[in-house]
């Protein structure tokens, strides 16, 4: 089979395309011919070495979002038949509860071996059904960026009707809250530095928006939008460049979750501000099996379809990639298998 893998060594230039025998399933495993797979901004540590010894010894296939069908099951395989839509599941170890070391252990694409391939084997416990009304693309995008904005603002969160949400930015994680938030009925105040990007936000659903290079102090336009006291939850994408802002934004007994680290991954904001106006900062990587069955039954019901900004073919991987770090994206950006 055709995969793209780092070889030999953690540089950029060794991601190539190559060929590994066809693996066939095992017991308990099944067999899904991959039809799509999606970039997150991981992608570009990985070939760095971003996540250090943790990873895998080379080769390593790269990607952690994709999606595909089932054509072979193993001996006692119950849930899936051959001709069914899947999505390998981001952590291969992690089914439901609270996380600790084993369950955050085993992520694809880092760990062990990612979607970029045309076929992959896996347990069953391993794959999900993919929504029926999406199409590859936008169903390949599910398993990372909307796993990690349900348990944000849902799992974590308990997000309620009228919350004030705050989204930084217009990425793949951004927009999937975007959308999850207005399914849940709240108000969504969301920053970008691009009045383009912002009016399509507004398409999508935003209540109110804000150009944080028009408005550097965007942390106080945010509270005055929702009339002084703050947003209830913040979706932190930004890190050491946007935390101090948004400490600025959040209501006393508000929520702050942290899922990356654009602008910086240094802690330089005043923890007296956490302290002493009682906010949780919590830290959020992607979620569970059972998260993305909960995610997944809410995008079937609301025929929710997440963003696809652009679509290349597999051996364009190197051009997705650099896409993906030029920041031009509006949405997800994936690759057809």
């Amino acid at each position: 089979m055709k995969v793209f893998q780092m070889e030999e060594d953690w540089l950029p230039e060794n991601l190539r395309l190559g060929t590994r025998p066809d693996p066939q399933p095992r017991r308990g495993e099944v067999r899904v011919r991959m039809r799509a797979s999606a970039l997150n901004y991981r992608d570009l540590l990985v070939p760095r070495h971003g996540y250090g010894s943790r990873m895998q010894a080379l080769p390593l296939i790269m990607l952690s979002d994709g999606v595909g069908v089932v054509d072979a099951i193993g001996e006692g395989v119950t849930r899936f038949a051959p001709g069914g839509r899947a999505c390998p599941l981001f952590f291969q170890s992690w089914m439901g509860g609270e996380p600790n070391s084993a369950r955050l252990a085993r992520s694809l694409g880092c760990e062990i071996d990612g979607t970029m391939a045309e076929f992959m084997v896996l347990p069953e416990d391993g794959i999900a059904a993919a929504p029926a009304h999406l199409d590859d693309a936008e169903a390949a995008t599910l398993p990372t960026a909307a796993v990690t904005a349900w348990r944000a603002l849902v799992t974590e969160g308990r997000l309620a009707p009228g919350d004030k949400v705050l989204i930084q930015g217009t990425g793949g994680v951004s927009l999937f809250a975007l959308q999850f938030a207005k399914m849940l009925g709240a108000y969504v105040v969301c920053t970008s530095s691009s009045n383009d990007k912002l009016a399509r936000a507004k398409k999508l659903g935003a209540d109110e928006t804000i150009n944080y290079r028009e408005e550097p102090e965007w942390g106080r336009r945010a509270r005055e939008i929702v009339g002084g006291e703050g947003l209830d939850h913040i979706v932190e994408v930004g890190g050491q460049g946007t935390l101090p802002q948004s400490l600025r934004a959040i209501r006393p007994g508000g929520t702050l979750s942290m899922i990356g680290v654009l602008a910086g991954s240094s802690l330089s904001a005043s923890l007296g501000l956490v302290v002493t106006r009682h906010v949780r900062l919590q830290g959020i990587t992607v979620g569970s099996r059972d998260d993305f069955l909960a995610m997944s039954a809410a995008v079937a019901q609301h025929r929710m379809r997440p963003v696809v900004d652009r679509v290349f073919a597999f051996d364009e991987l190197h051009a997705a990639l650099e896409y993906l770090a030029s920041g031009a994206h509006f949405g997800k950006v994936c690759i057809a298998h």
